[in-house]
């Protein structure tokens, strides 16, 4: 048992986003403990199934009322739980593969367009306002340009070194620092180490905010912290991107 969840430990994305890195992928490795033995259960039909519970928590944003934004919280998470089985399964059978790994984050970010665009219509009938519909549009676009600049940044410095993906992987290789093989000093100095992810307000904090904001019914509070973080993270990421391919263009030129 212990050979087995040490196994499956080490599938978990060692550079995890804040709230799957002790909420819902520990979940997964879970759920997954039975999951990966099942033969018909695959990485690609849980991404869908993570894609289908996604739209069904949409529509639950939608209809709006106590019951069905709990009802949409509990499912925001067993959606993001099961987006952390796909990789993590497609790892322990050796299976992954770049196309499942490209629908993989093609539905994050449709889902995250989904949630928050139904959070901020759900906030507009509440208010008769159209400021949560604005800030929803804002954070989403500034979301967006998050990942765009990196997709950017990425061909223009790739077509000027074709190593370039190669040298910007071995930057991001990360430790595996907790787990079943450590001890609980170092489970504890990793759990307060990765409080500090929540000031980036990616994907994992997104789901803790928009659980916690349905359950207590503070939709437009939540929309301004996601619009003013997108806007902030947004911003800067697309000016530091700049400034590296800059740097990048100086450092290669002929002397």
């Amino acid at each position: 048992m212990k050979e087995k969840l040490t196994r499956l430990w080490a599938t978990k994305t060692r550079d995890d986003e804040w709230w799957s890195s002790f909420v819902t992928s520990p979940l997964a490795i879970l759920a997954n403990y039975g999951a990966v033995e099942v033969p018909w259960m695959t990485p690609n039909r849980i991404t869908v199934a993570s894609f289908l519970v996604a739209i069904v928590a949409t529509i639950g944003i939608l209809v709006s009322g106590t019951a069905s934004f709990i009802a949409a919280a509990v499912l925001i998470h067993l959606s993001h739980i099961l987006d952390c089985m796909d990789g993590q399964m497609a790892r322990f059978r050796q299976v992954s593969s770049p196309v499942g790994s490209y629908y993989d984050r093609l539905t994050d970010q449709v889902q995250v367009t989904l949630w928050f665009g139904a959070i901020g219509y759900a906030a507009y009938v509440q208010t008769a306002s159209v400021v949560p519909v604005f800030l929803a549009m804002t954070g989403i676009s500034f979301y967006g340009l998050r990942g765009y600049t990196k997709y950017i940044a990425l061909e223009i410095e790739t077509a000027r070194n074709p190593e370039y993906p190669k040298d910007m992987a071995r930057l991001k290789h990360v430790e595996t620092t907790a787990g079943l093989d450590f001890g609980l000093r170092a489970n504890w100095t990793w759990f307060l180490r990765e409080q500090r992810k929540i000031l980036a307000f990616d994907e994992g904090v997104f789901i803790f905010m928009l659980s916690a904001a349905l359950v207590f019914d503070q939709l437009v509070p939540m929309l301004w912290i996601f619009a003013a973080s997108q806007l902030f993270w947004g911003t800067y990421n697309s000016w530091l991107r700049g400034k590296n391919i800059q740097r990048n263009r100086k450092l290669h030129l002929p002397k």
